[in-house]
């Protein structure tokens, strides 16, 4: 049933909305909300991404531009990620998600050939800000070519085999692809036109006639850098064959009893280096095929009686450069001898008679040497050596003594450490970057190469937005890493490591009582951060909370300030409070007693029961530092709260935490109650169970009750994990390879909820709550619901308080907390510090506060809270908060204006002046504040003081909310909300229209639901993988500026001119031989390749952008023929035509001069 406003309706205000999907006004709201004018509409707002940063994901395969300076790399999930300075980056997806096996540049063309695992070949154009595809080029099954009896010794084998692609390559300024099939045929491919060349090279005519087993795959190709026409075809077995392309024969066959991986060769084309299984190099002189000339083995030990030494590891790439002053480079991955168990990767550089191995944190992937020259012919002079690792990208300068590594400008490090959880701050103050760098950089390491960094291809954007913003990482080592992602770059500022104030387990007898986070006991799982104060909070996963001050000189801290706390789980059944009344604050079933809450607060450790015979008792997850703290200038401890265990109970872990500079108040919460601290005065101002947050009463003047029963103590319910409840998961450690949970097939549902078990012992031991969580709302979301769940006022959770994990789940946990000055009481006049409380159970309470006014009144006077009962109910857990006035404008949290605690009393006085407060009083009857509540289902806006829900809007019903924030965009403001069935939407304020609702990306990973999180301006982010972050944009003005906002990776860069031959290699033909490959490989003399073995696929990307990627050399000489032979026929065709109108005029002339004789002497009457 459609509800309507009338007077909304003719006024033109708002638009009608359905009780399902639309926001309803309540009947009677008060004239004042209608003079709210809301200027944001759906056109505001477009969903698109924008960039992606970090390291790539199973890196696979690399190519570098020596012209462009562009490096390219591929992955194991089909992407492709372009570098070039610092700045510019750019990410590319093949729909088909295969492995990229290699890469091949158009060197200057602005054009990138990929290879992939599918058999499929494709050329991207680079010209374009957004690279897309121009050509695909699909292989299919592989037709039985060869001899009788070669086809018939491999019939069996190949009948069904797939024509694999195994290696591509292309030379410098052709046009002519080169692609090795595992079958150990060559084929040959336009890149201009993607199609198939007739010519092919076939296994069988390559190897000897006398061979009877097949050479294996196709793992190198090469031509002869002094002859175009010849090609070095080497093959798994051992084989390498140098192929005449003209004469359609092997020149020279070169046999090893070893596998082969790589071939390189020498830039003059007389001797070739192969690597091979058992870790030797074996160098050929091309005319002398019967054995190698060298065969070493680098790593080998050498034995004295002139045996072979002994095997070693593989060899799996060598590259052989040369120099023209001094001895070649020779550079290679593997090789080691086999005794060296446990040995990391090494890249071994051999130069002359020096060998250096330089070992690496991460498996070898792949790696290149970069040089001064294109040309294949000329010496290479290497400068230095990409090396793509498994998790890193390290680039090695070749030209100083020690091969130091540059200094990377990218941001690759965000998976130093995995991260569990991730904050974005658009907008920003605009001295935060320059302070935050100020403070970095003396954090940097030394002894990098002093040279640029050699990938400098591309030019930045020209990007008209150019506000501050501020990403924060959590990681699951406790470290904490601001970066700058202003203008579509990332650049990281700041490194905090909150495991500093912490002892250290030196070994297994000292390890502390981290039974639950054992793998990771700092790992971050929320933080809160005032960006205006610089106050910082950081929640661990051992149930600690450190409070760190912002300061620019560095001071030691003789003792770390300590507070515990400890919060105690309820145990007696609590029925919920009635919610059939909104706005009436509710109370405990009476006859409930309430559990005890206790604090400790001391500035040394407390010693508490941790013997073996009975349970742990008082006794935190961490120990303290206890010797004195050198803080360096950045963020410095202020305060350290810890949460002990309780009867042999471990403490909760946190779910919710806020921190407020201007009362100097921090306040957090998990599944047993909620804890306010005062970080200025050090003390514990609150500590209660959720439960009692109902009760309108005092706090702090209960009356105790009788202590908890006795139970055994639970070692596993640490491991496991059952007690938290988090109504955010964004704050966990992030997990790959998990399904969806939004599937909504039963069986994948089922296996998906068994999973839990699985995966219970995994990272920081956090994980099995998530999917606990995550499997129980599906199950919720699934059952089907009566009439009276429908209704608004009959959504009610059972707040159980067993120990058992069902019932853990269940219990009534905090799930958001919010600082704001309003109302605290109904129709209250005057406004006052307020704490608004959000549960898992879809309750918000207001909390009143009473703040000492500032200085020394404050350090010594108790700041109090009231409790003030509940404000109101929706369905689902609380996600966010906000706070409005008359006019819709969003009222942040006062803060108190950043000083350097370190700094002089005067420069403290000016910076503790509290920020002005909202206007301070209502008139009776008048709401002038709207409170904007959004949980996991719904959406509702409440007029305040009156208390009186004016809006209602349902957000989903078959799924639930993983992310919402109160954001600010176009100068108005909107709640964005991120749904577990991949919907974005946005709802405008305060009215809650629907504003965007796109399906852009279904929870397939819970990494995604712990780090999704909006920002201001339009800004959204997540962790896409373990390493990558991917930025999205909602706004419809990023999306049209974002072409001018994203970097270019092409740039005009004439080609370096040809070596010069010199007179006498001109003279003696001692010089580089070219070869006519159009003449060769074209439909003319090669003829048409079979239409089955291959299917070309126009690409997405227009005809114009074909014509701008090949506008290069090659493009142009074809483009310049075709342009001559056009003319030239046009001549012809003039040519004929011209003499064809001499001829008609000739003839014309013949007629008239006989027509004039004719009537020449004739009269006019004769005629």
């Amino acid at each position: 049933m459609k509800k309507f406003n009338i007077r909304k309706v003719l006024d033109g205000l708002t638009a009608v909305s359905s009780s399902s999907s639309s926001a309803t006004a309540q009947p009677g709201t008060p004239k004042e909300n209608d003079t709210v004018q809301e200027s944001l509409q759906s056109e505001h707002f477009q969903l698109c991404k924008t960039v992606r940063h970090g390291f790539p994901y199973k890196p696979y395969s690399m190519a570098f531009d020596p012209v462009q300076k562009i490096l390219a790399i591929g992955t194991q999930t089909g992407a492709l990620r372009l570098f070039g300075r610092a700045g510019v980056e750019c990410y590319c997806q093949h729909e088909s998600g295969a492995t990229v096996i290699q890469l091949q540049f158009l060197i200057n063309e602005g054009a990138l050939v990929s290879a992939l695992a599918d058999d499929s070949i494709h050329l991207w154009n680079l010209r374009q800000k957004i690279p897309a595809i121009l050509h695909s080029l699909k292989f299919n099954r592989e037709r039985l070519w060869g001899s009788p009896t070669h086809c018939m010794m491999t019939s069996i084998v190949n009948k069904l085999r797939v024509h694999r692609i195994t290696y591509c390559h292309l030379p410098f300024q052709s046009k002519w692809l080169y692609i090795g099939t595992e079958r150990g045929n060559i084929h040959i491919v336009n890149v201009e036109s993607f199609t198939l060349s007739g010519y092919v090279i076939m296994w069988n005519k390559a190897i000897e006639l006398s061979t009877k087993t097949h050479p294996g795959p196709v793992v190198h190709i090469s031509d002869n850098p002094m002859d175009e026409g010849k090609l070095l075809i080497g093959f798994e077995c051992g084989v390498v064959v140098l192929w005449d392309l003209k004469s359609k024969k092997a020149d020279y066959r070169y046999n090893y009893d070893e596998a082969i991986h790589s071939v390189a060769w020498h830039h003059e084309g007389k001797q070739f280096v192969c690597s091979h299984s058992d870790g030797t190099l074996t160098t050929w002189n091309v005319r002398a095929p019967a054995k190698p000339v060298q065969i070493i083995t680098p790593h080998g030990k050498q034995p004295k009686d002139g045996k072979k030494p002994e095997p070693c590891k593989p060899i799996l790439k060598v590259e052989y450069k040369t120099t023209r002053s001094g001895d070649p480079f020779m550079v290679l991955s593997g090789g080691l001898s086999y005794d060296t168990v446990g040995r990391r990767a090494c890249l071994t550089v051999m130069h002359g008679k020096s060998t250096a191995v330089l070992e690496m944190d991460y498996h070898i992937v792949d790696f290149l040497t970069l040089c001064e020259t294109p040309y294949p012919n000329d010496f290479q002079e290497p400068y230095a050596v990409v090396v793509l690792l498994e998790k890193d990208l390290v680039v090695i300068d070749l030209g100083q003594i020690g091969y130091p590594i540059f200094e990377s400008p990218y941001p690759l490090s965000i998976h130093e450490s995995p991260v569990t959880c991730c904050e974005y701050f658009a907008d920003c103050p605009a001295e935060l970057i320059p302070a935050l760098y100020s403070v970095g950089s003396r954090q940097k390491r030394q002894g990098y190469s002093k040279k640029e960094w050699p990938i400098s291809g591309g030019n930045w954007g020209q990007g008209t937005q150019s506000y501050p913003e501020i990403i924060i990482t959590g990681h699951a080592d406790g470290s904490i890493k601001f970066w700058d992602a202003s203008a579509l770059m990332l650049q990281v500022l700041y490194k905090l490591k909150t495991a500093k104030v912490f002892e250290r387990a030196r070994g297994k007898e000292e390890k502390p009582s981290t039974d639950k986070v054992d793998e990771d006991p700092f790992a971050i799982q929320a933080l809160s951060w005032c960006p205006e104060s610089r106050m910082l909070c950081v929640a661990g996963v051992s149930a600690h909370v450190n409070v760190y001050r912002f300061s620019k000189q560095e001071i030691t801290t003789e003792v770390v300030q300590l507070l515990e706390v400890r919060m105690q789980p309820e145990f007696s059944e609590v029925d919920s409070p009635d919610p059939g009344g909104e706005h009436t604050p509710t109370f405990p079933t009476s006859g409930a007693p309430s559990s005890p809450q206790e604090s400790e607060p001391s500035t040394q450790p407390s010693t508490g029961s941790n013997s073996s015979d009975g349970p742990r008792d008082n006794i935190p997850c961490l120990q303290v530092r206890s010797s004195p703290l050198k803080q360096s200038p950045g963020y410095q401890v202020e305060l350290v709260i810890q949460l002990v265990w309780v009867s042999g109970e471990p403490p909760q872990q946190i779910t919710s935490l806020a921190i407020n500079s201007s009362y100097g108040i921090v306040v957090f919460g998990n599944s047993n109650g909620l804890a306010v601290v005062d970080y200025l005065q050090k003390t514990l101002l609150l500590n209660m169970g959720t439960s009692e947050l109902y009760s309108p009463t005092e706090p702090y003047q209960r009356q105790p009750r009788s202590p908890r029963k006795a139970r055994q103590p639970s070692g596993a319910l640490c491991e496991s994990n059952e007690g938290s409840n988090p109504s955010e998961d964004r704050c966990r450690s992030p997990t790959s390879g998990s399904t969806s949970p939004c599937n909504s097939d039963e069986e994948r549902k089922q296996n998906f909820i068994e999973k839990v078990k699985v995966k219970s012992r995994r990272f920081s031991k956090t994980v099995a709550s998530d999917f606990a969580k995550m499997s129980r709302k599906i199950s919720l979301s699934s059952e089907p619901k009566s009439d009276q769940d429908a209704k608004d006022n009959a959504f009610i959770r059972s707040r159980s308080s067993s120990v058992t994990s069902i019932d853990r789940e269940s219990r009534e946990a905090i799930s958001s907390l919010y600082f704001c000055e309003s109302f605290p009481r109904k129709l209250d006049t005057l406004v006052s510090p307020c704490l608004l409380v959000g549960t898992t159970q879809g309750s918000v309470m207001m909390m009143s506060l009473s703040v000492p006014p500032g200085g020394d009144q404050r350090l010594q006077q108790p700041v109090s809270i009231a409790s003030c009962g509940t404000l109101a109910r929706l369905k689902g857990g609380i996600l966010t908060m906000g706070l409005l006035d008359a006019t819709g404008t969003l009222l942040p949290p006062s803060y108190e204006p950043w000083y350097d605690p370190n700094a002089s009393d005067e420069e403290k006085e000016k910076g503790r002046r509290r920020r002005p407060a909202s206007p301070p009083s209502s008139q009776e009857g008048q709401d002038t504040q709207f409170a904007v509540l959004c949980s996991e289902k719904q959406a509702k806006v409440v007029a305040m003081p009156s208390q009186t829900r004016i809006y209602k809007h349902s957000i989903t019903e078959t799924s639930f909310v993983l992310r919402a924030d109160v954001v600010q965009m176009a100068g108005a403001n909107c709640i964005a909300c991120f749904c577990a069935n991949g919907h974005i939407k946005t709802l405008s304020l305060p009215s809650l229209r629907p504003l965007l609702d796109v399906n852009y990306l279904p929870l397939t990973d819970m990494r995604i639901a712990r780090t999704f999180c909006f920002s201001n301006l339009g800004q959204a982010l997540y962790l896409t993988s373990p390493s990558e972050i991917q930025r999205i944009t909602y706004s419809q003005e990023t999306c049209d500026n974002l072409q001018e906002m994203l970097s270019e990776l092409f740039t005009p860069v004439e080609t370096p001119e040809a070596p010069n031959r010199g007179f006498f290699k001109g003279l003696f033909g001692g010089g580089a031989q070219s070869l006519d490959r159009e003449d060769l490989f074209g439909e003319t003399t090669a003829g048409k390749a079979s239409r089955s073995l291959a299917q070309h696929i126009p690409g997405p990307g227009s005809m114009e952008g074909m014509k701008g990627a090949a506008s290069g050399v090659v493009g142009d000489l074809a483009r310049a023929r075709i342009a001559l032979d056009e003319r030239g026929q046009k001549l012809g065709e003039l040519e004929e035509r011209t003499a064809a109108m001499m001829a008609s005029a000739e003839s014309f002339s013949k007629h008239a001069h006989d027509m004039m004789l004719k009537y020449k002497d004739k009269k006019w009457y004769q005629l």
